[in-house]
């Protein structure tokens, strides 16, 4: 149960609890939990303590995004110019984590929670509405992955014991399983019609009942090459920071990942700083005995 409330800790809901309530129950049942080794007394601390505990204890999915934002995107690129999205619906499938600049990245998470089994159906979707996929796995299925993809184009990258990210195989450009139908699908309306319009100057003109229909018939006589590097352009667009750079300069690097995805102004960021230099409410354990059951 411990675990499970690690995993709701590192969400957006308990960010927004955070942010705009100033608390988080969340947060003092965990350090409830933890009361006998935690010895700081403010919530960034807390926060804090509770993040390298997931990352000895509980490597969870959260944990494996926020060393990827904060390795490749913060570490490796730049704010500026390069544009991290997650959850994207490609297919039956979606994607954790995609690094956009000069070219786009897939890169599926597998943890040492999770299984293998959809992974093949996982790979064949990306590469519908992407030209580079890589695997983001742990130390307990590395092997097995690379025995897998060692003669595809996918890449292979592990969550090492020191919190890096190393690359044991390099992602290959694939364009061939590119696909009209899944990039219309995952890009919002906005976005289709500016592609739409780019392209033949014009949308089709017809009722609501039809419309979507009629968009996604002209998209597909489009060329994929011109449907891809439009589609790249858009979502690269899509997360948009005012000052983001400076703002995250600010945040713990526990929480970057969350708060990169909230798209926060500045008033929030400085409600959440606020938050974070507050002392820990310190409750006893039977007020959040309602986890227990």
């Amino acid at each position: 149960m411990n675990n499970l409330l690690i995993n709701r800790l590192f969400s957006q809901n308990a960010l927004k609890d955070m942010t705009v309530n100033q608390n988080s129950s969340i947060l003092n049942s965990c350090i409830n939990k933890h009361k006998n080794s935690f010895n700081g007394d403010d919530n960034k601390a807390a926060i804090s303590y509770l993040y390298k505990y997931s990352g000895k204890e509980y490597r969870n999915e959260y944990f494996y995004k926020n060393t990827l934002l904060n390795k490749l995107l913060i570490g490796r690129h730049s704010l500026n110019t390069t544009t991290a999205l997650t959850e994207l619906n490609i297919g039956n499938s979606k994607a954790d984590f995609v690094l956009i600049n000069g070219k786009a990245v897939v890169y599926e998470i597998k943890t040492e929670l999770d299984n293998l089994d959809r992974l093949d159906n996982q790979i064949k979707d990306y590469y519908k509405a992407f030209d580079h996929v890589c695997i983001v796995t742990s130390k307990k299925h590395l092997n097995k992955v690379m025995e897998k993809y060692s003669n595809t184009d996918v890449g292979v990258c592990v969550l090492t014991e020191r919190e890096t990210i190393s690359t044991k195989k390099e992602a290959i450009e694939n364009r061939t399983g590119l696909e009209h139908s899944s990039i219309f699908k995952m890009l919002r309306k906005k976005e289709f019609e500016i592609v739409l319009s780019k392209y033949y100057g014009f949308l089709p003109k017809t009722n609501q009942f039809v419309y979507y229909r009629e968009c996604l018939k002209l998209f597909e006589r489009i060329p994929i090459e011109f449907v891809y590097k439009e589609t790249l352009i858009l979502l690269k667009k899509r997360v948009k920071l005012a000052n983001q750079e400076k703002f995250l300069n600010d945040i713990p690097y526990e929480l970057k990942t969350l708060v990169y995805f909230s798209e926060y102004n500045e008033r929030q960021y400085d409600r959440l700083l606020d938050f974070l230099n507050n002392h820990i409410i310190k409750e006893e354990e039977n007020v959040f005995s309602l986890f227990e059951r």
